[in-house]
């Protein structure tokens, strides 16, 4: 196959799925990385997509949000690994956040049925996930439901969270970077991403790390705000130099 047929079929893939990933592709057409690599770039300069860390969106869609369904079906081994790191943060007998996201959700399903919390949470997932564990004091945080997230937003989730300190808030975030921060397409989420985060005394970011370098329209926090960002080991060494410069302790699962 020569390369314009091969950039073709990779638009019409990242069209089609809203993103392709390097690995991916160079296994579909049986070519390297780094010729997928300079495919990429060369439809990166004719405006068709957008580069992001590891792969590539069609370009237009840097505000494309996965809907529940694929958030959960995207890197679900990574996610998982991710969830499983993160028990290890939840405080005994304490009182916790959990945000609205996928590898969020995992977490709450990790949980150990003789585990005793206090957690509050504005994502119906993660509250349905929850709702039968015993040990657990469940508080559902109000508000407008976004169908896309299954997530409470607008003014009662932020009053609620006004009225609380936890002992430590589980965020999510559609994309992340030393420089742009914490970003996420919706500017009501991001702002209850925002109070959740200063709901509690410590942070803890759980991102698989397709997202690093990914940004987007809201952005709801900065690396200086968060304590720890538990992500995958692909992490490229760059992004985690940047990330620990800013003061956020980093682990690689």
């Amino acid at each position: 196959m020569y390369a314009p047929e091969r950039q073709q079929d990779i638009l019409r893939l990242a069209r089609e799925a809203g993103r392709v990933d390097v690995l991916s592709l160079a296994d579909r057409f049986q070519v390297t990385a780094e010729t997928v690599r300079r495919d990429l770039k060369a439809l990166d300069r004719a405006g068709l997509v957008r580069r992001v860390h590891g792969g590539a969106i069609p370009s237009g869609r840097l505000d494309f949000e996965p809907d529940l369904t694929d958030g959960e079906a995207t890197a679900p081994d990574e996610k998982d690994r991710i969830a499983a790191a993160a028990l290890a943060e939840l405080p005994d007998g304490g009182s916790i956040v959990l945000d609205a996201g996928s590898t969020v959700a995992r977490l709450a399903a990790a949980i150990p049925i003789d585990t005793a919390l206090t957690v509050v949470t504005h994502a119906l997932p993660v509250a349905a996930r929850l709702a039968g564990h015993t040990g657990i004091d469940l508080h559902l945080v109000g508000g407008r439901v976004r169908h896309r997230t299954r997530a409470a937003v607008d003014a009662w989730a932020l009053r609620a969270y006004a009225e609380i300190r936890a002992d430590v808030a589980f965020l999510a975030t559609n994309g992340f970077s030393a420089e742009g921060g914490l970003t996420t397409p919706d500017l009501a989420e991001a702002a209850v991403k925002r109070a959740a985060m200063a709901a509690a005394r410590r942070v803890v970011l759980l991102a698989d790390s397709a997202k690093a370098g990914q940004e987007h329209f809201a952005r709801f926090g900065r690396f200086a705000d968060v304590d720890l960002l538990i992500t995958d080991s692909a992490l490229t060494p760059d992004h985690k130099a940047a990330i620990q410069a800013a003061g956020t302790e980093v682990v690689l699962v």
